[in-house]
């Protein structure tokens, strides 16, 4: 569980919350079943009517992956192709096939696969071909939930505007009644609130929280791809681990540093 996501949700929360209660606003306005239908009634609607059946049923498995706390150890996946090309080097590309059978098959599934590949003997380009197919499809896969994200995130203002003006329609229906207009047009802005907040707060920054992510799990994969086929040629470890090395980002690249 990512628990630093948990905290900003909450803060988010605490917040409006607070700032509610500084302008003596009453927090029982904001338990509006017509609200709460128009903001995430319409988010439903338009993601049906934005994406097929086959996205949105994915949906339960993009929150499993938005709240889980997954971190990719380069230096492991490093030192592990290291470990690999000694092999291959020492006592060539066919030894590797003990090495590459005590992979972990869910794990390590993608360097297991590409690893395979070299053992069986397949063009260097055809590796790298299927590699990078299989790397295109996930990075496809993963910009599905982000857009799916950020559709939710942009449609939730307009549907609070949306409820705001559904709610002043009703208010003007007790124009002879001062005290029911005032609390038609609070419960009317409810609407407006939840709708900013879900888009702003929520859904917006999952959507970038669910981009670095794939990010970094495609860096973990790419660094897979180029080691593997580093040792299909032959390239010394030494060679190889700085050439991987100088494919991560300064900050991660420091962090691997510590680790030898």
């Amino acid at each position: 569980m990512d628990l630093f996501l948990l905290i900003g949700i909450c803060a988010a929360l605490v917040i409006v919350v607070a700032a509610m209660i500084l302008k003596g606003a009453s927090l029982a306005m904001l338990f509006s079943p017509e609200a709460m239908m128009i903001i995430f009634g319409g988010i439903i609607v338009a993601l049906i009517n934005t994406y097929p059946l086959a996205d949105i049923k994915r949906l339960p498995g993009i929150f499993k992956v938005l709240f889980q706390s997954k971190k990719y150890d380069y230096r492991a996946t490093i030192d592990k192709l290291v470990e690999l090309s000694n092999v291959a080097r020492r006592e060539g590309l066919l030894a590797l096939e003990t090495p590459v059978n005590n992979l972990d098959p869910e794990k390590d599934a993608f360097l297991k696969r590409g690893m395979e590949m070299v053992v069986d003997g397949i063009d260097k380009e055809e590796i790298q071909e299927i590699m990078e197919n299989e790397i295109s499809s996930i990075e496809e896969r993963h910009a599905k939930g982000t857009a799916m994200m950020q559709t939710a995130g942009s449609t939730s203002p307009t549907l609070g505007v949306m409820g705001a003006v559904i709610g002043l329609i009703g208010a003007l229906g007790h124009l002879d009644n001062v005290s029911v207009l005032g609390e038609s047009i609070s419960s009317a802005f409810v609407a407006t609130l939840f709708g900013i907040f879900m888009g702003y707060l929520v859904f917006m920054p999952f959507a970038k929280r669910l981009q670095r992510k794939s990010e970094q799990e495609i860096q973990n994969l790419e660094l897979i791809m180029a080691g593997t086929l580093a040792i299909e040629e032959g390239v010394s470890a030494k060679t190889m681990e700085k050439n991987l090395e100088s494919m991560i980002s300064e900050t991660n690249r420091a962090d691997i540093g510590k680790n030898k």
